[in-house]
């Protein structure tokens, strides 16, 4: 098969969106090419898209490109979606909502599936930010799913973070509760031409305040107001991406969350390849097979045949 990367290290969109498809696919090539393109990472700022559904994230998304694009910057997007349950793939709606964004060469669009992944995001989808980032591409956009405390996996992604709500829907606190107010660098109150949404500001507002209280942080959340289908507050919010960036690196704390970030990716590796060889190892000689009739028969339990397994396998002898 023909080497991608020097194609992507030069700007072919074809031989990026071919490395996107291996990565996704799992195809054991792509590692070799994902090793050869890490060197050249690390230059695009990640930015995160979360929140409940119904919130307007992807029509946000697609009015943050344009002004990134007013700039003469690159975008590369990546629309996790929920897996179809026929197909495995991503379903198409969020293309659907960033038409303007879709015409435009120098943004690239990639829907990619959960494929069951709880935390909102794909397996592969840090390996495709590398692609992207490689590629050349000065922001990549990663626009979750959103399903409320799951919600949490785009911190190990993103630089900045910013989570989406929008008045009228009942789950919007219980869902911060839950665990994705601890994620947020910037919140954005959507639809704010709705009622209810000073309100809902306010009550952002004080949650965040009381948190800095608990938690002494250098970085102040800020709530921003936008209406994203009339690109009402759009340039703001960018403008408060920009600020968080800037605070990141003068502070040198982009280095850390990156180091974090790598240590975390590198652990998550690390485990499936040891999974991967441990199972083929206890799968190969067909004994595991007798094991589950023996389980079945009473003749053996599960607990204690694990444990075993393990202690035959990490034995020092």
């Amino acid at each position: 098969m023909e080497n991608l990367v020097p194609e992507v290290l030069q700007g072919s969109i074809r031989a990026m969106a071919k490395l996107i498809t291996l990565v996704e696919n799992e195809d054991s090539r792509s590692l070799e090419f994902l090793g050869a393109i890490y060197p050249h990472t690390g230059k695009a700022h990640v930015l995160g898209i979360t929140g409940s559904p119904g919130t307007g994230k992807s029509t946000l998304t697609d009015k943050i490109t344009a002004v990134l694009r007013q700039r003469n910057q690159t975008v590369g997007i990546i629309a996790v979606d929920p897996s179809s349950p026929f197909t495995g793939g991503a379903l198409l709606g969020d293309r659907i909502r960033m038409q303007r964004a879709f015409g435009d060469p120098d943004v690239f669009i990639r829907s990619m599936a959960t494929r069951g992944n709880l935390g909102g995001l794909a397996r592969s989808t840090t390996d495709v930010i590398k692609i992207m980032d490689a590629f050349g591409k000065d922001w990549i956009i990663v626009e979750t799913v959103g399903v409320g405390q799951d919600e949490v996996d785009i911190v190990k992604a993103a630089d900045t973070t910013v989570v989406v709500l929008a008045p009228g829907l009942g789950d919007t606190i219980q869902s911060m509760k839950a665990g994705v107010m601890e994620i947020a660098d910037l919140y954005v109150i959507n639809k704010a031409d709705r009622s209810g949404a000073d309100a809902l500001v306010t009550e952002v507002r004080i949650r965040v305040e009381q948190d800095a209280q608990i938690k002494a942080r250098p970085w102040q959340t800020p709530v921003l107001k936008t209406v994203a289908v009339e690109d009402q507050g759009t340039e703001s919010l960018v403008e408060a991406v920009d600020h968080h960036r800037k605070f990141l690196e003068e502070s040198g704390k982009l280095k850390k969350v990156r180091w974090e970030k790598t240590r975390q990716e590198t652990l998550s590796l690390l485990k499936e390849e040891i999974s991967r060889n441990v199972l083929e190892k206890i799968l190969g000689n067909g004994r595991f097979d007798d094991l589950i009739d023996d389980i079945i028969a009473n003749r053996k339990d599960p607990y204690t045949s694990v444990k075993e397994i393990v202690e035959t396998l990490f034995s020092d002898e």
